[in-house]
C-alpha cells in the first residue's frame, strides 16, 4: 500500500443520502480515558473500511462481528504504532496494492481543481545496466509554458546527472524532489551512456495541466484519422475532450488513434464518457458494471440495481452533449504505464467493437476507490476538525458487459512494439514509432515493427509518488446501510 504524507486527490460528495442504526460505528469510539492513546483516526479508519472496503471478507478483523465491544476494538488498533501503520497492515487484504492514506487532505482541494507544481517534465526512469545501480531518464513530454519548456527541454532528450550527481535507483526521488534543479544531459550510444556538457536548471511552479495535450487530424493517403494523446482521465476537463472529439466529428475522421501510453487512470464518469465519445451507437447500454463487498452488493442489488450499472452516455455531467464519432473500430496506443481508466475503456469498449491495441502489455488494475473523510456519512461536510486524515480504500471492481474483469496481468496488445529512446519521436507525427505502426494497420500497409531492444529496464517514472498514480476512482459515496 502506498501511504501519502501530503495531499489525496478526491471528488467531493454531494447530495448523499444516509442510512443510520444506533450501533457503536455510527456513534463513534467511546472517548478516551485520561492519559490514554486517542484513537480518533484508527477508529475512523476501521469504520470506513468496515462499511466500504471491496476485500472486507479478506481481512478477518474487519467483520462486523470480530470485536464484541468497542473496547475490544479498541486494544486492537492500539496494537499499531500510527494510523498509516493500522491502515498498511492492520486493515487492507495482501492482494490490495492500491488503497491508500493520507494525513493532510487541506491541500486536496487544490490538486483535484488541476493545480500540481511541476517543472514540467514528464520521464522515464531506466537502469543503465543489468547489474548496477546507475539510471538515466529519458524525457517523455514537456508541458507547455513551464520551466522546462521555457529552457528548451524536449521530448527525446536523456539525463543521467542532477545537480551533478549521478542518478541511481536510490538517489533519484531526493535529487529530483528540490522546486529547482538543474539536470545534466546525455546520450545513448548503443548500450553506451555518454555524458554531455549541456545542462538545464529547472524550476517548479504551479500549473494546472490539461490532459489533452496533443489533438489533431492528420490526412493520410485520402482519410482522416483523428488523433489524441490523452495524459490522464481528469474531471476537470471533460469539456475539453469533449471539444476534441468535436473536431474530430466535424472532420469527418474515418479512424481515430486513442494514444494511453503514459495515462495511470482518473475518474470512472470521464472514462465512460470517452467511450460514448468514440462510439455513440450504444446509448444506454451497459458499459461497465460495478461488483462491491457482498453488502453492498446486496444492498445494491435488492434496492437499486441500477446503481451497479455505468452506461454509455450522451451528456457529460454538466449536461453538455457528448460528440460522438459512432466508430466500429479504434485504435489504443499503451504501455505497462497505461492503468486502470485507460484499461477500463479498452475493456469496456471490447464486446462492442474491434479495439486494436498497440505497444505494450497494460499495468493490469481493474477496481476503483473512493474517498472517505471522517464524518458521520464520510462526506468532506462536517469532518472531524481534530484531524486532517483521509483515506482512498478500493470499493469496487469493474466488469464488462461480457463478463471479462480481474485482468491482473494487463491487458496485452495485438500488435507489440517498445519505445526505443534512441528514437522516441515526437507525439502526434506520423513517422513517431507508435503512431507510425498504427497508421500502417489502418492504412492495410505492409507491417515493419521495429525490433524491440532489451538493453535497459524500467525503474520507474515522474509522478509515480503522487497522489493520482494509476489511480480510479469514483465521484459519489453511496448511502451508509444499516448494520
Amino acid at each position: 500500500m502506498k501511504i501519502y504524507k501530503l495531499v489525496l486527490l478526491v471528488f467531493l460528495f454531494g447530495g448523499i443520502t444516509i442510512s443510520c442504526s444506533d450501533d457503536a460505528d455510527d456513534k463513534g469510539p467511546t472517548p478516551p480515558v485520561a492519559g490514554e492513546r486517542s484513537l480518533v483516526v484508527e477508529n475512523f479508519i476501521y469504520r470506513g473500511m468496515n462499511f466500504y472496503y471491496l476485500y472486507k471478507a479478506d481481512v478477518p478483523k474487519l467483520a462486523d462481528d470480530a470485536f464484541a465491544t468497542q473496547a475490544e476494538r479498541n486494544n486492537f488498533l492500539d496494537n499499531y504504532s500510527s494510523p498509516e501503520d493500522l491502515f498498511d497492515n492492520g486493515v487492507t487484504a495482501s492482494q490490495d496494492k492500491f488503497s491508500w492514506i493520507v494525513d493532510d487532505y487541506v491541500e486536496l482541494e487544490r490538486l483535484f481543481s488541476g493545480v500540481s507544481k511541476t517543472s514540467g517534465l514528464s520521464y522515464g526512469l531506466v537502469r543503465n545496466c543489468s547489474s548496477c545501480s546507475e539510471i538515466f531518464a529519458y524525457v517523455r513530454l514537456v508541458l507547455p509554458n513551464t520551466s522546462a519548456d521555457e529552457e528548451g527541454v524536449e521530448r527525446g532528450m536523456i539525463f543521467n546527472r542532477v545537480d551533478g550527481q549521478q542518478l541511481t535507483d536510490t538517489n533519484f526521488s531526493t535529487l529530483l524532489a528540490p522546486d529547482t534543479f538543474t539536470i545534466g544531459l546525455a546520450k545513448l550510444e548503443e548500450s553506451n551512456i555518454i555524458n554531455l556538457e549541456e545542462t538545464f536548471t529547472l524550476t517548479k511552479r504551479e500549473y494546472v495541466k490539461n490532459p489533452v495535450f496533443v489533438s489533431k487530424v492528420l490526412e493520410i493517403e485520402g482519410k482522416n484519422v483523428g488523433y489524441i494523446y490523452y495524459d490522464s482521465f481528469t474531471a476537470d476537463f471533460d469539456k475539453e475532450l469533449n471539444d476534441a472529439f468535436g473536431e474530430f466529428k466535424t472532420a469527418n475522421v474515418s479512424d481515430l488513434v486513442l494514444d494511453l501510453r503514459y495515462n495511470g487512470g482518473g475518474s470512472v464518469r470521464t472514462a465512460t464518457d470517452m467511450a460514448a465519445m468514440i462510439t455513440g451507437q450504444f446509448a444506454g447500454q451497459l458499459f461497465m458494471k460495478e461488483v462491491w463487498n457482498a453488502e453492498y452488493q446486496a444492498h445494491f442489488q435488492s434496492t437499486n440495481p441500477e446503481r451497479l450499472l455505468n452506461k454509455f452516455n450522451t451528456t457529460l455531467k454538466t449536461g453538455e452533449v457528448i460528440n460522438s464519432l459512432n466508430l466500429g473500430k479504434v485504435y489504443v496506443l499503451t504501455t505497462g504505464r497505461s492503468a486502470s481508466a485507460s484499461e477500463l475503456v479498452i475493456n469496456g469498449l471490447d464486446p462492442y467493437i474491434d479495439v486494436v491495441q498497440i505497444g505494450e502489455t497494460t499495468t493490469g488494475k481493474f477496481q476503483a476507490s473512493v474517498t472517505l473523510y471522517d464524518s458521520q456519512n464520510f462526506g468532506r461536510t462536517n469532518a472531524n476538525t481534530t484531524h486532517t486524515y483521509a483515506i482512498q480504500p478500493l470499493v469496487l471492481k469493474s466488469v464488462n458487459s461480457a463478463g471479462v474483469s480481474d485482468y491482473i496481468n494487463g491487458l496485452d496488445p495485438d500488435y507489440v512494439i517498445s519505445e526505443d529512446y534512441q528514437n522516441l519521436g515526437q507525439l502526434g507525427d506520423p513517422n513517431e514509432p507508435f503512431l507510425k505502426l498504427a497508421l500502417d494497420v489502418i492504412l492495410g500497409n505492409r507491417i515493419s515493427i521495429p525490433e524491440s531492444k532489451e538493453l535497459f529496464k524500467p525503474v520507474g517514472e515522474s509522478g509515480m509518488d503522487q497522489l493520482d498514480y494509476q489511480k480510479m476512482y469514483i465521484d459519489k459515496i453511496p448511502e451508509l446501510i444499516n448494520k
